[in-house]
């Protein structure tokens, strides 16, 4: 192009879109990539945030002119978002490559900041960066040697935390070990001074977003720490629909499908607040968010909204489960984050550890009356509302150990002092599941005065047929008359999804509810012409 006459920067602009383009087609043309008969078309490497195995292999033709993935296809999805980027910028965006931690940028310059940092330990960025790092590098690294003079994707100062991703490990020992290794740290130091950093460049009362998402409270404790010393003031939060429910991350898993979009201002903070008061003000901030989100996930849903959702139904759970908690955790941070310090009455800082343990506690408290219904939160034991919480929020996946000692912290309970004793809580490894009547033994729950184990027994009996031994049960344990019993067990079916084997014995059991009490009462000889009647 230079030969024969083109303008250098034009020419290096075709070059850069072609390179893209060979880019896009490697991701199509790995031996990761599989058939896909249903489509007739190419899988991509990348269905998710790693490289996945694969026992067989589709080798894409590059050249094809019928298939997605090839040079084709891809020229057309880069012609797409050019066109996209030029109808939608005007004057055209300045993009710069530098270090969040260090912005090329004077003091109080920018009215607002966007940023999604980095989510802890979710991605691995640079390492799935390298993928197509080395096939850019081959093509443009004479056109940008800045941008491609180290063998793989410069990582040295990435901010995530590596230690928590190794599986099998021992964690000090590791972080001993592997001097290069990322540690929890190391991350949340990163993250506070590329907070710093946008304080320093935001004008006076300037806003920035930060969206975050993350299952852990381990996770949000270095964002909300980092947050706190970074200057910036959190003035509201707000969780939106960021995933696809049916993606592949979501399948079989507690994976969150909401993100936190936390809006902060550079403002003049109060000064030092004692905790007992700063408590207070964060139950009564949380729980008039709590219902906000409540009642807004079950609001009807609008004919156009239906459609784009695909779904049929007139509600959908926008915010349930992990969601719902993730959502609450966000506001939480709106009342802490508005004092320089907060200190306990013999003067310690509380840090974001003691405001995750009370957040969690209020936001339990409020989920388990809810999920019941309005009802019956205070009359059930700490290992019910467990049970309850962990199926609303987790349902039968697996958690790691410290997620799930915090949600049982926040009910009361010692996880440690469960496992082991036939109950429904088994630790495998570091993660934590919770059983369902139907990998449970009927044996172990005999006798039991626990609400769910007497649940579990009644839907063991009821599978198999024995509904003397269930009036038995009931009777002698005294739920048999219990409302509480039946919301209970109707709040768990809701939580469940429909293929689910727990759900559809709690299903039975419920559909012949009526006549069991019936049934009771008549063998009890407390039965009356208005039971008949009913």
């Amino acid at each position: 192009m230079i030969a024969e006459g083109y303008d250098l920067e034009y020419a290096k602009t075709i070059t850069t879109y072609l390179a893209l383009i060979v880019s896009r087609c490697s991701d199509y043309a790995s031996n990761t990539v599989r058939w896909l008969s249903q489509v007739e078309n190419p899988s991509n490497t990348f269905a998710r945030q790693a490289i996945p195995m694969s026992w067989d292999y589709f080798e894409l033709n590059l050249l094809s002119t019928i298939l997605q993935g090839t040079f084709k296809s891809m020229l057309s999805q880069i012609e797409r978002s050019i066109l996209g980027a030029v109808n939608t910028s005007s004057p055209p965006a300045i993009i710069s490559q530098s270090s969040a931690t260090s912005l090329p940028y004077p003091n109080d310059f920018f009215d607002a900041v966007f940023t999604d940092p980095p989510y802890y330990d979710n991605v691995p960025y640079s390492y799935l960066s390298d993928f197509f790092y080395v096939w850019l590098k081959r093509a443009l690294r004479d056109l940008y040697p800045e941008l491609f003079s180290t063998p793989l994707t410069p990582n040295t100062n990435e901010a995530i935390a590596e230690l928590s991703l190794l599986r099998g490990m021992n964690k000090p020992r590791a972080a001993a070990a592997l001097k290069s290794i990322k540690t929890k740290e190391q991350f949340e130091s990163l993250l506070r001074r590329s907070f710093q950093e946008i304080h320093r460049i935001l004008k006076p009362n300037g806003i920035a977003i930060i969206v975050y998402a993350h299952k852990s409270t381990e996770g949000w404790e270095t964002l909300i720490n980092s947050l706190l010393d970074s200057g910036l003031i959190v003035t509201a939060s707000w969780p939106l629909n960021t995933e696809r429910r049916a993606r592949l991350r979501a399948n079989k898993s507690a994976a969150i499908a909401s993100s936190v979009y936390i809006v902060v201002r550079k403002r003049e903070r109060r000064t030092t607040a004692f905790y007992n008061e700063v408590k207070e003000e964060l139950k009564k901030h949380l729980n008039r968010k709590l219902a906000h989100l409540w009642t807004e996930q079950n609001e009807p849903l609008a004919p156009d909204v239906k459609k784009l959702l695909g779904t049929k139904g007139d509600e959908i759970d926008l915010f349930s489960g992990a969601d719902f908690f993730i959502a609450a955790v966000g506001s939480a941070i709106e009342v802490f984050g508005k004092y320089e310090k907060v200190i306990d009455y013999e003067g310690r800082t509380i840090r974001a550890d003691t405001l995750l343990e009370d957040a969690q506690e209020i936001i339990t408290d409020y989920a388990v009356k809810q999920i019941l219904h309005n009802g019956f939160g205070g009359e059930i034991t700490g290992l019910t509302r467990f049970y309850v919480l962990w199926r609303w929020n987790y349902r039968e996946t697996k958690v790691p150990f410290d997620d799930a000692r915090k949600l049982a912290q926040s009910c009361g309970i010692d996880l440690t002092q469960q496992w082991g004793k036939a109950g429904f809580i088994q630790k495998e490894s570091q993660f934590v599941r919770v059983l369902g009547p139907q990998t449970r033994e009927a044996e172990s729950m005999s006798g039991s005065k626990e609400l769910i184990d007497v649940l579990h027994l009644v839907c063991i009996l009821w599978g198999i047929g024995k509904r003397d031994e269930m009036i038995a049960v009931l009777d002698e344990s005294g739920f048999g008359s219990v409302e509480t019993f039946y919301r209970v067990a109707q709040a768990i079916s809701e939580t469940l999804p429909n293929e689910s084997k727990e759900k559809k014995l709690l299903e039975g059991f419920l559909a012949g509810k009526e006549r069991l009490k019936r049934d009771m009462k008549q063998q009890s000889g407390q039965a009356d012409l208005s039971d008949w009647a009913s």
